[in-house]
C-alpha cells in the first residue's frame, strides 16, 4: 500500500476510535511512510522465497546461517510503527493513554470554585 493510502487508512481508523487526526499530521506522515516501506520490504522478501534463514559466506569462505536480513527489517519497521500507533490511540494502551489526557484537561470544575466565581460578581 502506499503512504497515502497508509494515511487515509490511519486517518479513518482515528476517527473510528474518536481520535482527532488534528496536530498530529506529522506523526501521521512519518507511520504512513514506516507502513509503506515495511509493506515494500515484506514484499521482496516474499518474492525472494521468504526465508527466515539465508546461507552467507564470510570473507574467508565460511558458509553460515543467518536471519534474512529482510526479515530483521520488516520486525523492525513493525517495532517502530507500533510506537506510532500508540502515539496516536491506535492500541488500547495508546487510546487509553490520550481519554485520560483528554479527562483530566476537560475536567470541569468543583462546586466551590463555581460558588467563588458566582460570588466573585
Amino acid at each position: 500500500m502506499t503512504a497515502k493510502a497508509w494515511r487515509k487508512k490511519i486517518i479513518e481508523q482515528m476517527t473510528a476510535k474518536g481520535v482527532k487526526a488534528d496536530g498530529f499530521e506529522n506523526v501521521i506522515d512519518t507511520l504512513a511512510d514506516i507502513l509503506e516501506e515495511r509493506d515494500t520490504i515484506y514484499t521482496q522478501y516474499k518474492d525472494e522465497g521468504g526465508h527466515v534463514l539465508i546461507e552467507k559466506v564470510s570473507d574467508r569462505g565460511a558458509s553460515n546461517m543467518v536471519v534474512n536480513p529482510l526479515l530483521k527489517e520488516w520486525q523492525d519497521m513493525n517495532r517502530d510503527a507500533l510506537t506510532y500507533w500508540r502515539e496516536l490511540g491506535l492500541t488500547p494502551q495508546g487510546l487509553k493513554k490520550l481519554n485520560d489526557q483528554a479527562i483530566a484537561q476537560a475536567k470541569a470544575p468543583d462546586l466551590s470554585e463555581l460558588l467563588l466565581e458566582i460570588t466573585k460578581d
